[in-house]
């Protein structure tokens, strides 16, 4: 490999760093917990997942029907040649390649997005279920297989807990953007539910689905190797922290504003696990 090509891989690894400290102050912390090659790889999914997302959620203003099927065929082009001149996708192919992420989780996180392309209103539970283990679920699968390094046995034993995970973040950042995405979107991701009389009792059943997923989550996180066991535990201390904040608020009021947490309490979070990893005290 030439000095060259070297310093252009190390180019699209810093792309894909950018992107999610862009998009995530909480995500690019949490990251920071990771050891350096585990770090690398799992920039390199979120900056794949996050421009598709991208494309769904931003780009009104262009065909983003024509912009997926675009950034998909570049996607696969780069997959089969082993290179490409779009960065996140380099930097994306080079980890499913090395960490051996199964091709069927890739596709199957594609097709969630054009769902997101299409009628997302009154869902059923069939369709909630099939968007939510393709946008979120799958994602968590493929951190865990770069987490794990390829140990199969222990990816089989802790892929529903990984599961658990994704399901809890992406029903929380539906419950935290359910105002934008109701009124600019026009979606409404949970099924069974009248938006436009978004009832306690609504509000309060969904809850506790998200606290029955947060549940089985931190029992597999107990159970990942060091390597990664604190930075993923700081992300769900961010995201229990926000799913708490969320719980206090109304339902009338979750239409009015987004709730977040903010950057002192960020810090606060960040401290504790930073103290629990330097004594090495057990999560």
């Amino acid at each position: 490999m030439t000095t060259n090509y070297k310093l252009y891989q190390k180019v699209c690894l810093e792309t894909s760093r950018m992107v999610t400290k862009k998009y995530s102050t909480s995500f690019s912390r949490s990251i920071m917990f990771l050891t350096p090659d585990i770090r690398e790889n799992i920039y390199n999914i979120y900056g794949f997942v996050r421009f598709a997302d991208e494309i769904v959620d931003t780009f009104h203003e262009h065909d983003r029907r024509k912009l997926l099927d675009r950034f998909v065929a570049d996607y696969h082009l780069a997959l089969n040649e082993g290179i490409s001149m779009n960065p996140v996708l380099n930097a994306f192919c080079n980890t499913q390649k090395t960490c051996k992420i199964p091709q069927d989780l890739v596709d199957t996180f594609v097709e969630s997005m054009y769902m997101d392309l299409g009628e997302m209103k009154n869902l059923n539970s069939q369709a909630y279920k099939k968007y939510i283990y393709g946008s979120a679920e799958v994602v968590g699968l493929m951190c865990l297989n770069v987490f794990l390094k390829g140990n199969e046995a222990d990816y089989n034993k802790l892929k529903p807990y990984a599961q658990s995970f994704g399901a809890a973040l992406q029903k929380v950042n539906f419950l935290r953007d359910i105002s934008s995405d109701f009124h600019q979107l026009n979606r409404t991701y949970f099924p069974n539910v009248d938006f436009t009389q978004f009832t306690l009792e609504d509000k309060m059943q969904i809850e506790e689905d998200i606290k029955k997923d947060f549940q089985e989550a931190i029992k597999g996180i107990k159970k990942l190797p060091l390597s990664s066991r604190f930075a993923v535990y700081l992300a769900y201390l961010y995201y229990s922290n926000l799913f708490n904040k969320i719980k206090k608020t109304d339902s009338e009021q979750l239409f009015k504003k987004r709730i977040r947490v903010n950057n002192f309490e960020k810090a606060l979070l960040f401290s504790k696990i930073y103290m629990h990893k330097r004594l090495n005290i057990e999560i």
